[in-house]
């Protein structure tokens, strides 16, 4: 099992707000446009910056994607940004009629995702957008795991023409991954190799993932990890391969069980290599206010639920 380190906990949403900045910097067609929300999504840098290129639409979500829609017919690449309950639930018919019929060049930055929003409770807490994006056709979902992934990202997005959703959050989590390395959408990464059981994660349970992995070991069990950043295209050579060679697999993610990563691999798997195997995730329930950590204990999208489940499908193979 490889080991990970991390020196410092950060929030995903400043690895955009970065990105963001730097292809300011770099690309002169990349406009910011944001919903009342510039200081929560960590775009004041490229406000101050290039204020000619920013676009304050105040909490008016729908006319927003509308404008991000109208931008790219001039060539312009935008990132709207704003909380991923409003970048979906709020706005899906302009989301799917104006940028996803349309495939316009537009990039949706969904910032304070999932249970880990915390304290603002149910109605801020989006468990479904995941499945509300990767249902648009053309539309790629991209979900990333630390600080320097989703800056990363950031960076990638705006080289590919075509419809994005990008989604990030509020809490600090361990910032592990390689600043250096390039993000290839649709393209998983195997962060551990194993031989017994393959788990796969997505964003901030990818470092559960790790955890989960590593007690395992100590009980001699030898776990494959992978981080799926991008659950739409989804990298279905990596997790084939993968699971030939384990038999069993977990899915961690947080977000509802019905849309989510999970239910992709499932759908994989019962079609090419039906395959024992259990989905960490919200199962059907709504959120509530809390901490993140106490919300993700509550919930059991921790590295002791993944391991529990990893257990249980190992020992179902001897």
């Amino acid at each position: 099992m490889k080991k990970y380190t991390f020196t410092e906990k950060i929030d995903t949403r400043s690895g955009f707000g970065a990105g963001l900045y730097e292809l300011g910097k770099t690309n002169p067609n990349v406009v910011a446009l944001v919903a009342d929300l510039t200081g929560s999504l960590k775009m004041n840098a490229f406000k101050n910056e290039f204020p000619d290129r920013f676009f304050q639409s105040g909490i008016a979500e729908a006319n927003m994607m509308g404008m991000a829609a109208g931008l790219t017919i001039g060539g312009k690449i935008p990132f709207a940004g704003t909380f991923a309950a409003f970048a979906t639930g709020r706005v899906y018919d302009q989301v799917r009629q104006s940028i996803a019929y349309s495939n316009k060049n537009v990039k949706i930055c969904a910032s304070h995702a999932g249970i880990t929003l915390g304290e603002d409770g149910a109605t801020h807490q989006i468990l479904e957008d995941i499945g509300l994006m990767k249902m648009l056709p053309g539309m790629i979902v991209i979900c990333p795991c630390d600080y320097n992934q989703t800056k990363a990202a950031t960076l990638a997005i705006a080289d590919y023409v075509g419809p994005v959703y990008l989604r990030f959050g509020r809490p600090a989590v361990p910032n592990f991954t390689n600043p250096n390395e390039k993000f290839e959408i649709g393209k998983a990464q195997l962060l551990s190799e194993g031989t017994d059981i393959t788990i796969v994660a997505t964003g901030h349970m990818v470092w559960e993932a790790i955890q989960a992995g590593e007690d395992l070991a100590k009980d001699g069990i030898s776990a494959e990890i992978i981080n799926i950043h991008t659950i739409k295209p989804l990298d279905k050579d990596a997790i084939l391969a993968s699971v030939k060679k384990t038999g069993c697999v977990v899915s961690a993610e947080e977000h509802q069980k019905a849309g989510g990563l999970g239910e992709s691999i499932a759908s994989l798997l019962s079609t090419n290599l039906p395959t024992p195997m259990d989905i960490i995730s919200i199962n059907d329930e709504w959120g509530q206010s809390g901490t993140p950590t106490a919300l993700m204990e509550k919930y059991g999208l921790n590295a002791a639920n993944i391991k529990d489940a990893a257990k249980r499908l190992v020992a179902k193979k001897d």
